[in-house]
């Protein structure tokens, strides 16, 4: 199959052929349909963020089952299905107190001394976040990927892998947003538009997204924001507490950059919180001082924004078939495989929403 690998932090990536394995007994083979660009790849692929080589990168996906292990129960051959980068082994303390995405289970993982998955040649190829989804097909466990209604568009459904369950997540799961309250989402891309979607579907009050870039700060309008502001404004986080009376109960943070995290923590009322969605610094802390702990206000991570993807990927996908996620607004541009790297050089601009690579 055709891959795009990236062998060294830095490098462009190449598009190779790669050989992948049969399943193993719990294992699932996908025809990959389409896949998002997002930037939490960026950080690997630039080297922020360490990880193995050579590798495929690539997370959000969809595509059609090929072949199933003989163990497997949850998919089966011609279903429809979005994958997941939190997998989960469903029997673990975090797993069945609720907190899939927390699951670190080493076995959904191939065993050291098994064959890889994945193959370039001779060499060993690292699957990344457990599924590697810049290829023509996956082979992930069967605890990562979830099947949808097969009349679901695949070129939409990828973003739902990631951007849309990590800012819809952080809404209805991490933040549990009530309605009428009021939140601020600082970063326009994919997964601060899907909060600011998802923040409309949950019924909250005043939703002010905050951005650089206009174009972003008016797709945030059509996708629910009551008010826009520009994050390259001194005064953004005054101006935020001024639209909301003091500061809004819930600030999500959909960038990764630290004056996005201290700006999430500025605008919160008292007994607020903020919680903090992008891939910061690994060198960065984002804090409270003294006189927001006093406040009550708090702080969080939430990774992949709490999601419970078996259960929440239909549901997401059964907002867009009735109408109401706006994925279509999300995505800025389809491009084949062989584009990625045209695709990594326009999040480092981050000037667009997604990019979507498409298989024929």
């Amino acid at each position: 199959m055709k891959a795009a690998i990236l062998s060294r932090p830095g490098d462009p990536l190449t598009i190779e052929d790669v050989r992948i394995a049969d399943p193993a007994p719990r294992e699932v083979l996908i025809r990959t349909a389409a896949v998002g660009v997002c930037r939490s790849d960026l950080h690997f692929v630039d080297g922020a963020y360490p990880h193995p080589m050579p590798t495929i990168p690539g997370h959000e996906a969809a595509g059609i089952v090929e072949a199933v292990g003989s163990e497997v129960t949850m998919v089966k051959p011609g279903d429809a299905v979005v994958t997941c980068l939190s997998a989960f082994c469903g029997q673990c303390e975090q797993c069945v107190t609720g907190h899939l995405s927390l699951c670190t289970d080493a076995g959904l993982k191939r065993a050291r001394g098994q064959p890889p998955r994945l193959m370039l040649g001779d060499t060993p190829v690292h699957q990344m976040l457990n599924l590697s989804a810049y290829a023509e097909q996956m082979l992930v466990h069967e605890h990562a990927c979830v099947a949808i209604d097969p009349a679901m568009p695949l070129d939409r459904a990828c973003v739902i892998g990631c951007a849309v369950t990590t800012g819809a997540g952080a809404i209805f799961h991490a933040a549990a947003i009530s309605p009428g309250e009021n939140v601020a989402v600082v970063g326009c891309g994919g997964i601060g538009l899907a909060a600011v979607n998802a923040a409309r579907i949950a019924g909250a009050g005043r939703i002010v997204a905050i951005d650089p870039v206009p174009e972003k700060r008016a797709l945030a309008l059509k996708l629910g924001a009551t008010d826009v502001i520009d994050a390259a404004s001194e005064t953004a986080a005054a101006e935020v507490v001024e639209l909301t009376r003091g500061g809004v109960h819930h600030a999500i943070e959909a960038v990764g950059r630290p004056a996005s995290g201290d700006l999430a923590v500025a605008t919160l009322r008292r007994g607020g919180t903020a919680t903090i969605l992008g891939m910061m610094p690994l060198d960065h802390k984002v804090g409270l001082s003294a006189l927001d702990l006093l406040a009550s206000k708090k702080l969080q991570g939430a990774l992949m924004g709490g999601n419970r993807f078996p259960v929440d990927i239909p549901r997401l996908v059964d907002f867009y078939m009735r109408g109401l996620l706006d994925l279509n607004s999300i995505i800025a541009e389809r491009i084949p495989l062989e584009r990625i790297n045209d695709a990594f050089a326009a999040l480092r601009k981050g000037d667009s929403t997604r990019s979507v690579v498409t298989f024929a």
